[in-house]
């Protein structure tokens, strides 16, 4: 249902990589809401997914752009002015790599320098953003800057490796750049803390499978789908929360909350029997 929350404005989305991708789910409402768009993403990550198919849907134009290179990032944002006509009233970060994981090293046997490619992936990657837009004032006022974080920036989750770190960094840059942004340009930058999803990005962690069950078992209203994490971007790119910033926000179905449910305990001690 559309409510036309987004009438009007314009902006960019990060990330979407096909038909599971949160940024993919969100572009399609983004679009259902009035908002209009430029998709972005890395070329060889372009080269594996169907940005095109989801640009023909959404009326949207794609910039290629390596989210690690700062002129890539500067040329995306004048290229987005240029086709919106003027300034920019939302901006997703949907992007996040580990080659550790991807190459199957524990946590405790790191490849440093494989920590920090996806350091530079999936967290300094947001600040190379933000000060592109920053610097060459692409913001509209109560603009809403967004991007995907997991709690396991907060706590413990050994299977997801140096991605905790990374996410850790994310929200840590989301808070500090975020000050400068509100203060100086009325600008939010927020992060979305969501349940485990089964985007290609998640499903690469090891154990995924039975996590997702284990969170869905623990969260009172079970996992928080991609649909409901896009609408919950809806809402924060809106004019309804333009006060609202510097926040780590959890659309997990109660699960950050919960110390153990009736289910799972119930569960463990079946095991044990």
């Amino acid at each position: 249902m559309s409510y036309n929350l987004l009438k009007g404005k314009k902006g960019i989305i990060f990330g979407a990589l096909d038909e599971n991708s949160i940024a993919w789910k969100t572009a399609l409402r983004v679009h259902e809401e009035g908002g209009q768009f430029v998709l972005t993403n890395a070329p060889i990550a372009m080269r594996m997914g169907n940005i095109k198919e989801l640009a023909e849907k959404t009326n949207a134009e794609i910039i290629p752009a390596d989210a690690t290179s700062v002129e890539d990032l500067d040329n995306l944002v004048e290229k987005a002015m240029e086709i919106l006509d003027g300034k920019l009233d939302f901006v997703l970060h949907s992007i996040g790599m580990s080659v550790n994981v991807r190459k199957g090293n524990h946590y405790t046997n790191m490849n440093y320098d494989y920590t920090a490619k996806g350091w530079d992936v999936s967290a300094v990657s947001f600040h190379k953003t933000m000060q592109s837009l920053y610097k060459k004032d692409a913001m509209n006022e109560w603009g809403s800057i967004m991007a995907l974080s997991y709690i396991a920036a907060q706590k413990v989750f050994p299977d997801y490796n140096d991605m905790a770190d990374n996410k850790a960094y994310l929200e840590s840059i989301a808070r500090s750049f975020g000050y400068f942004f509100g203060k100086e340009k009325k600008v939010r930058v927020n992060t979305i803390s969501q349940s485990p999803t089964p985007t290609t990005a998640g499903t690469g962690v090891k154990g995924f499978d039975g996590f997702i069950a284990y969170a869905d078992e623990m969260s009172p209203l079970g996992n928080a789908t991609g649909m409901d994490c896009a609408n919950y971007i809806v809402a924060m790119f809106s004019d309804l929360t333009k006060r609202v910033t510097l926040q780590n926000l959890f659309n997990d179905g109660g699960f950050s909350n919960m110390g153990v449910s009736q289910q799972v305990m119930e569960a463990f001690i079946k095991g044990k029997e």
